[in-house]
């Protein structure tokens, strides 16, 4: 219980980051390692905002209290997708073939933590 709550307040943490970040500056006053640390505070308000609803239908569909380290790795692998769309929109590649491929991508991630660990 303790590692969500860590982890949702960095998601609420990061989600006010972006705000701030969207509504004070523009990508061409931000540089680089402003875009990296933009894609990093999107990423952790993704995987606080799935945790969470992890959490939520763990707990009605399945009655578990706590999350396990593996429910934390499926997590931070599907966080990760709308990142990669992101990515894909910002190189104004979004098709029916790129999101085919991201899906795939993370089904095979996600079986692979299934295997590992």
């Amino acid at each position: 219980m303790k590692h969500n709550r860590i982890t949702l307040s960095l998601g609420i943490i990061g989600l006010a980051a972006l705000i701030l970040m969207l509504n004070l500056l523009s990508p061409s006053d931000i540089g680089p390692l402003g875009v990296l640390l933009f894609f990093t505070t999107v990423y952790v308000t993704i995987f606080g905002f799935i945790t969470f609803l992890m959490e939520s239908f763990l707990r009605i569909a399945f009655r578990r209290e706590k999350l396990r380290n593996k429910d934390y790795l499926y997590s931070a692998v599907l966080s990760f997708g709308p990142i990669m769309f992101l990515m894909a929109r910002s190189f104004g590649a979004i098709s029916l073939w790129t999101t085919a491929l991201i899906i795939i991508f993370l089904i095979l991630a996600e079986f692979l933590v299934k295997k590992r660990v």
